[in-house]
């Protein structure tokens, strides 16, 4: 039989390559774009537009007001209302290419790892039902909407491609500078999992470099990355400095975010008191274990075995959807499968120390420790959400050691393997992102469907009566507040300032611990000094619970400066009496 023509193979890779990630970035957008249609989280998306609303008037954060969080996303977002206007359809669109985007550059670098080169791991179309699951579990399709944590997965996501063309090309200077330059990136999207990033990638870098003067091998390309990493850092702290403050950038994203948000260690590493997680991962080792002992005597039975303990792990979740009525414990064994996989693949990073070289070694290190920090959030539950593609590359960098390509009686166990994986996590996945369990913290199923009518919050879906009572609150603003008069919005779940145009003169736009670092005695001296005209209350909101700390003294201060002017529906009206 002839073989094909060099050219005509690469054609034929090319275009298969270009289907599949067609799939997957149009199949993701769709999620997302299904899932703005259907929610929309006033609490979380108000304070990223409401703030890169802020920006785009000319606002500095961190020198004009409080912000701790790391600004990329919110200059992101505040760049797309300054280009295209003020529409939140927009920003939607930007939510599903991003949301798309990261799918393909996982399965990306699965083809790298996998399938690709001259060590072919797994066949190619093994990557695609990896990265398939996360049509579901994507980085915007739990949250829909613009948020820090899917893109600094995104920006993550870039690096380690940018890291593996560098090291697969050899390490040529301008393209190692660059990929050492976007590790730093992530550090100024979301300061846990970012921090976390850049650190062990760096750390892990240095290992590398130290290997190869060891053994005597080439690292000017790992000095060259590094320089890269270590420019953009130098560049990021000038620029900051010039514009908002090393100082004030210090102080908020650091010092106060960790003073309102850092949890203890012992939170952190609760997750792995948890007994499923520890079954799960025993299962899992025995099946690794059973199956590399039966690999030169490969008896069936033996080896079919082995397949059912390693898969049982991912079996589980999708059995709970049929065994378990309440829908939190159904998601709840979904999430188990973090700190499962987060214990095998440590050992299996361990283990493979003797075997493997460059970013192959060093990659579960980082991605276990970005994890980790991604964890000083909110733990499992909180904080997963936007990083289930370093889920599907963890494993990926685990389980071929477990079926050597060498090894023709591995190709069916590993096959199935992959299957039942990747079907468990489209199903699992799927019911988590349909039961928005991870958005409990809103009142999301209340009412009937509502869809703004404002030109600005064109593409905004919310149930319940949020949407009608928010436009007749703008319609009174635009008739009775005039456009220079300052307003003190309480709690601040709304878009109010994106919808209307208007430019904060109140240095805090939502009040709550983690965002507020006022007292209700300093606001009520803010807003004497800011001239705060109008006093707006929101009384019901879509996020549960009471997020103003001390509401009833920061009213009760509010009401000697603040008198009643009208009730709209949800909203109280005041104005600053004479």
């Amino acid at each position: 039989m002839r073989k094909s023509p060099p050219s005509r193979l690469w054609t034929a890779r090319l275009w298969t390559d270009s289907a599949a990630a067609a799939a997957l970035f149009s199949a993701t957008a769709a999620v997302v774009t299904w899932q703005n249609l259907r929610l929309g989280i006033l609490w979380d998306l108000s304070y990223i537009l409401e703030t890169a609303q802020r920006i785009s008037t000319g606002d500095v954060p961190y020198r004009d007001f409080p912000l701790p969080f790391a600004p990329l996303t919110f200059l992101a977002q505040a760049a797309l209302i300054k280009l295209t206007g003020r529409v939140f359809l927009h920003h939607v669109i930007y939510a599903a290419a991003a949301g798309g985007l990261a799918t393909v550059l996982t399965w990306r670098i699965l083809a790298n790892f996998l399938g690709d080169g001259d060590k072919v791991r797994a066949p190619r179309a093994w990557t695609f039902l990896l990265a398939a699951p996360l049509v579901f579990l994507g980085i915007y399709s739990i949250f829909p909407h613009p948020f820090y944590d899917p893109d600094c997965t995104l920006a993550i996501l870039c690096a380690l491609l940018l890291l593996q063309r560098a090291e697969r090309s050899g390490f040529p200077p301008l393209r190692s500078f660059c990929a050492g330059a976007f590790v730093i990136i992530p550090i100024f999207v979301k300061q846990n999992a970012g921090l976390a990033f850049a650190a062990a990638t760096a750390l892990s870098l240095v290992v590398l470099l130290a290997r190869n003067l060891l053994a005597k091998k080439p690292a000017r390309g790992l000095l060259w990355t590094l320089a890269g990493a270590s420019s953009a850092l130098a560049f990021a702290a000038v620029l900051i400095h010039l514009t908002a403050g090393l100082a004030n950038y210090w102080h908020w994203t650091v010092q106060f975010a960790a003073s309102r948000r850092l949890p203890p260690l012992s939170a952190t590493l609760a997750i792995y008191r948890n007994p499923l997680p520890l079954i799960f991962a025993a299962a899992f080792l025995a099946g690794a274990l059973l199956f590399r002992s039966n690999l030169k005597n490969h008896r069936a039975t033996l080896a079919w075995l082995s397949v059912a303990l390693l898969s049982a792990p991912f079996l589980w979740p999708l059995a709970a959807l049929f065994l378990m009525d309440n829908a939190s414990d159904r998601v709840e064994q979904l999430l188990a499968l973090w700190p499962f996989l987060l214990i095998v693949s440590f050992l299996s990073a361990l283990w493979n120390i003797p075997r493997r070289t460059g970013l192959d070694l060093v990659l579960p290190f980082i991605l276990i420790a970005t994890v980790h920090g991604a964890f000083l959030s909110q733990q499992v539950w909180g904080s997963t959400y936007a990083i289930w593609p370093l889920f599907i590359l963890l494993f990926a960098w685990t389980f071929p050691p477990l079926f050597p390509a060498d090894q023709e009686n591995s190709s069916a166990p590993a096959l199935t393997l992959i299957v039942v994986v990747s079907i468990g996590l489209l199903a699992s996945g799927g019911y988590y992102s349909w039961s928005h369990e991870r958005l409990d913290y809103a009142k999301l199923s209340d009412g009937d469907m509502n869809r703004s009518a404002l030109p600005e919050l064109k593409g905004l879906s919310v149930r319940g009566p949020w949407i009608p009572q928010f436009e007749q609150l703008v319609g009174f603003a635009r008739r009775e507040i005039p456009a220079q008069d300052g307003i003190l919005m309480i709690p601040g779940e709304d878009l109010f300032y994106f919808t209307s145009g208007r430019r904060p003169q109140f240095p805090v736009l939502m009040f709550d611990h983690t965002l507020n670092p006022f007292s209700p005695e300093e606001i009520l001296a803010l807003s004497r000094a800011r001239n705060i005209r109008w006093l707006i209350v929101k009384e019901q909101l879509q996020v549960n619970g009471q997020p103003v700390e001390d509401r009833a003294r920061l009213l009760e201060l509010l009401g000697r400066d603040f008198k009643p002017v009208q009730t709209l529906g949800i909203y109280d009206i005041y104005r600053r009496g004479p």
